[in-house]
């Protein structure tokens, strides 16, 4: 009798695992995106999970319900944390960083962002990291879209000023400049 419990047990916990590992890793419904720039000797690497506006508030206010409340820590994607990586020293909007691979996540405001580094990578997001490796913060402005971006989208374009890291979801947009 104690086996077949023992037993009955096991195969749920097997069901359970599995369908974590199922959601998470193999078909997850925030599907892992990427964004990557080459430009001379210079390789930078953007990876992150890319949810659904699904007719959801994303940025607001936590009071009118939305998913994302100003002032309040975001991964900056889903499921696993976002991770920045570069070959080589580069400038962040202004800020130096040395090759590596880092966390990156948000807080949204409004009408800025506050986005910062943080040496944890290879996290699982919904955790908050470990403040105190936090390598560099920035403000960079936030601005508003006329069209709205269904999926989250992290990608690099490329102008006369140089490279930037821009970030669009719903009716919001954020541009870093990034220079090498």
């Amino acid at each position: 009798m104690i086996k077949k419990i023992l037993l009955g047990l096991a195969v749920l916990l097997l069901i359970v695992i599995s369908y974590f590992v199922y959601g998470i890793y193999i078909n997850p419904v925030s599907p892992r995106g990427t964004s990557e720039i080459n430009k001379e000797s210079i390789s930078i690497n953007v990876g992150y999970g890319r949810p659904f506006k699904k007719d959801r508030l994303i940025f607001g206010d936590s009071s009118e319900g939305a998913l994302l409340p100003y002032g309040v820590y975001w991964r900056l994607g889903a499921n696993f944390a976002t991770t920045f990586e570069t070959n080589s020293t580069v400038s962040f909007s202004g800020r130096l960083i040395d090759p590596g691979k880092y966390r990156m996540y948000a807080v949204p405001y409004e009408d800025h962002w506050k986005l910062t580094l943080n040496t944890e990578s290879g996290a699982f997001g919904f955790n908050e990291p470990d403040y105190s490796k936090d390598v560099l913060s920035i403000n960079v402005s936030a601005k508003k879209l006329t069209e709205p971006i269904e999926q989250l989208t992290i990608d690099f374009i490329e102008d006369s000023i140089g490279i930037s890291m821009r970030i669009r979801w719903d009716y919001t947009l954020v541009i870093v400049p990034i220079d090498y």
